[in-house]
């Protein structure tokens, strides 16, 4: 353990370096994530449990990462650290962020998990997890006040190591037990029959969800494979992706068609058509076929979760998992069983176990994937109608979601708190002023996470600037697919003049 060097606290080192906390971790520029600071932050997320009692020297502490170029050196500098504090790295290798998160979980260890998500691979990540989960806001605010020390010669003037450290020797355990979890719950042979696309682009969940839906019978077809990284975003899919995915369906006869984003804890589930389906609508279904009785979501997801009367009770956050998680939590103080989360971008998260004792669906209390993937096609088996025909149960309200990238988070902040105040009456007419004459009356207005207005019309745009990246997020809602579509498109015209 390093007792002489540089020392410096892990909030001066953020406004140095520009890494920055967003969802549950670090995120930043790739270039900007040295060596030096990728150490400093594995330092500071261990200084930190700590001091609460919850990481001794010994301890085992999981790594993984995504398909990165630039994951495998982070992994690395974050071993580095591990071992200077008298841990034991892991090396859980290339996984998805549940996999990583449900193995620590199991063993009660701390674990981080190397990924910039669907993020352009100029950017990278790391994700913190404490023996108990996600670490969650006022965990962030633990960890950036801890001092680090960083050793005296270790990295040269470009913030890389002199002598990198080597990784541990990969280990399987994370992903046969993520493997298990499906495979000892779902019903043998429950896919039979269904001829599912896998697109695999460099998803790092591609391996494991061919073997999983394999072994449960489907039919699989494998498209689009990438060994350059592709930042597929389940909330805003990209236009060569909905056109893939319309060709594949029809070329390959396909039943559906399921991916996740780069991490692999975000689902992508298109249909018979090649149409993909909104993730605030998969969670939806998700939740449904594993009879969850109470439900949090984030407030950027559709309504149609309310208007469906499936759950006991739906309890809205802000946008982000810690969000989602610390309501969980909430829930279950008061007593409440059969609960979960999702979030819009279809990220589920289960709080409790499900089914029977002897063979339940243990809990996993962040973003998954592919528990929605197989919930979702075997909702349609319960149902005995199609994946499209899936969304006739729910009720008839559309999402659309879009960002503008390379948009400064100051302007976009700016813009946004100057249509918010404390007098409802100004309130509304602050925002009526800037839409009104495209949406017409305001009827609420909602700041719990950016601005949310639900217009006279029932039709809803959500503005929020983006926690990861300089990208400013619009999220609309409305009767029909099309003009939830033409919604978006109108605000974000109108948004980019914010910039221009």
């Amino acid at each position: 353990m390093p007792t002489a060097g540089e020392a410096v606290t892990i909030d001066v080192l953020m406004r140095q370096c520009g890494v920055q906390f967003g969802t549950s971790g670090a995120r930043g520029l790739a270039k900007a994530m040295t060596d030096r600071v990728c150490y400093a932050y594995t330092s500071g997320f261990l200084g930190y449990l700590a001091s609460k009692g919850d990481y001794t020297p010994g301890s085992e502490v999981p790594i993984a990462g995504d398909l990165r170029p630039s994951t495998p050196r982070i992994m690395a500098a974050a071993a580095g650290a591990i071992r200077d504090l008298g841990g034991v790295p892991v090396n859980l290798g290339s996984v998805p962020t549940p996999a990583l998160a449900l193995f620590a979980l199991q063993r009660r260890c701390p674990a981080l998990m190397v990924t910039g998500s669907h993020i352009p691979d100029d950017r990278n990540g790391i994700k913190f997890y404490q023996p108990e989960g996600e670490i969650l806001k006022a965990d962030e605010a633990g960890i950036r006040v801890q001092q680090v020390r960083i050793p005296t010669g270790l990295f040269g003037s470009n913030g890389m190591y002199r002598v990198a450290p080597r990784l541990p020797v990969e280990t399987d355990q994370g992903g046969n037990a993520y493997r298990r979890r499906y495979l000892d719950f779902f019903p043998q042979a429950c896919l039979r029959g269904l001829r599912v696309g896998l697109y695999e682009h460099s998803s790092v969940a591609r391996g494991l969800l061919a073997e999983i839906l394999d072994a449960l019978g489907a039919e699989l077809v494998h498209l689009g494979r990438s060994e350059v990284f592709v930042p597929v975003d389940t909330e805003a899919v990209r236009a060569e992706d909905v056109a893939l995915a319309r060709r594949w369906a029809k070329e390959f006869k396909l039943d559906a068609l399921v991916s996740t984003d780069g991490d692999g804890d975000r689902p992508l589930i298109g249909d018979e058509n090649g149409e993909w389906l909104r993730g605030d609508l998969v969670g939806v279904l998700c939740a449904r076929y594993l009879g969850i009785h109470h439900l949090v979501t984030p407030v950027s997801s559709n309504s149609l979760v309310e208007r469906c009367g499936w759950f006991d009770r739906v309890e809205r956050t802000r946008i982000g998992s810690p969000y989602v998680i610390d309501a969980m939590q909430q829930l279950h103080s008061a007593g409440c069983s059969k609960v979960a989360g999702y979030e819009a971008n279809g990220g589920f998260l289960l709080a409790d176990s499900i089914g029977s004792v002897a063979t339940p669906l243990s809990p996993l209390p962040t973003r998954d994937a592919v528990v929605v993937i197989l919930a979702v096609l075997l909702l349609a088996r319960q149902q005995q109608c199609s994946v499209a025909q899936l969304t006739k149960l729910l009720p008839q309200r559309y999402t659309c979601s879009n960002r503008l990238k390379d948009f400064p988070t100051d302007i976009s902040r700016a813009r946004i708190d100057a249509m918010i105040s404390d007098d409802p009456e100004r309130q509304r007419a602050l925002v009526e002023e800037v839409f009104a004459d495209k949406f017409g009356g305001v009827s609420s207005v909602d700041t719990m996470d950016g601005l949310r207005i639900t217009f006279l019309s029932e039709e809803v745009v959500h503005l929020r600037p983006s926690g990861n990246a300089p990208e400013l997020r619009c999220y609309t809602e409305a009767a029909s697919q099309e003009r939830a579509q033409e919604i978006n498109r109108c605000c974000l015209r109108m948004l980019q003049g914010w910039y221009g």
